[in-house]
């Protein structure tokens, strides 16, 4: 088969084999739907091999790749650009080739920001997220760019919450940051609460510091959290009569666009969310 045909997922040497690793079986779906003869493997790429397996892409024609910790930020210096988000976040978790080109982007916000869409429109709205981490900087830096009023960082390292902020500012977008110590009550006036922390992965029971006699009825919650897919924040929040959002459909849509920027064709979520649903 034509090297072109092939997808490589590069990933960090403690990130999942192939076996039930959720993406490969998310992204396969969409190409057997879509009746596509494309393959996409996962393999383990240790930190001081990078540089090589970037070469090795180029060389063999892949039209791109995908990267999870701790090659996100450290691929940089091996692509030929990045798109808008990507360089303002400072990651890469999706490459793709353009003419002759890699060109780093970073779908997690985008697929993140999706999924907020399909609910409510950030726009004008008062956000308030916990965490500074890569996820958080990926879903801040997309809500921000689409016009959300403020963003409200809440992290308990100073340091990184201000970071992020600072970050946020210097692309002209409007953010704070508030210490987390204890449970942080939610400020009158938020539109929406996101958790971008990674409380409650692969913990239906873990707790959010978080003081839930200030969620309202008219607030949106979600999390980034994709497994559980329903975590107690969200369990909590819908008690409270919030509209509560998933993380399973933040990593079905940062694979939707993948598969779109690679191949141009626009897949189904719903078979790769069937998909998902299978391997978890």
């Amino acid at each position: 088969m034509d090297a072109q045909n092939f997808l490589h997922e590069l990933v960090g040497s403690m990130s999942q084999g192939a076996t039930g690793n959720p993406t490969v079986a998310m992204v396969e779906a969409a190409f057997r739907h879509h009746d596509l003869h494309w393959r996409y493997v996962n393999m383990e790429v240790p930190p001081p091999a990078l540089a090589d397996a970037v070469r090795g892409a180029r060389a063999l024609g892949f039209r791109g790749f995908n990267l999870s910790m701790p090659h996100k930020v450290a691929v940089i210096p091996h692509l030929d650009g990045l798109g808008e988000s990507a360089a303002l976040i400072g990651a890469v978790n999706c490459v793709v080739r353009r003419g002759e080109k890699l060109i780093g982007e970073n779908t997690d916000g985008k697929g993140f920001l999706k999924s907020l869409q399909e609910v409510c429109n950030p726009r004008g709205k008062n956000v308030v997220m916990f965490g500074a981490g890569g996820a958080a900087r990926a879903v801040a830096v997309e809500v921000g760019l689409v016009g959300a009023k403020h963003v409200t960082v809440v992290n308990r390292s100073e340091a990184r919450g201000r970071e992020l902020v600072d970050t946020l500012r210097k692309a002209k977008l409007d953010a704070g940051f508030l210490p987390w110590h204890g449970d942080y009550a939610i400020p009158a006036g938020t539109d929406i609460v996101i958790n971008a922390t990674s409380i409650g992965l692969y913990d239906a029971a873990a707790r959010l510091g978080l003081d839930l006699t200030s969620l309202t009825p008219d607030m949106v919650v979600a999390d980034v959290v994709f497994n559980p897919s329903q975590t107690r924040l969200l369990r909590d929040a819908a008690a409270r009569g919030c509209r509560t959002i998933d993380g399973l459909g933040m990593l079905v849509n940062q694979g939707v666009i993948g598969v779109r920027y690679w191949t141009g064709v626009d897949p189904d979520p719903a078979a790769m969310r069937r998909a998902l649903e299978e391997v978890m």
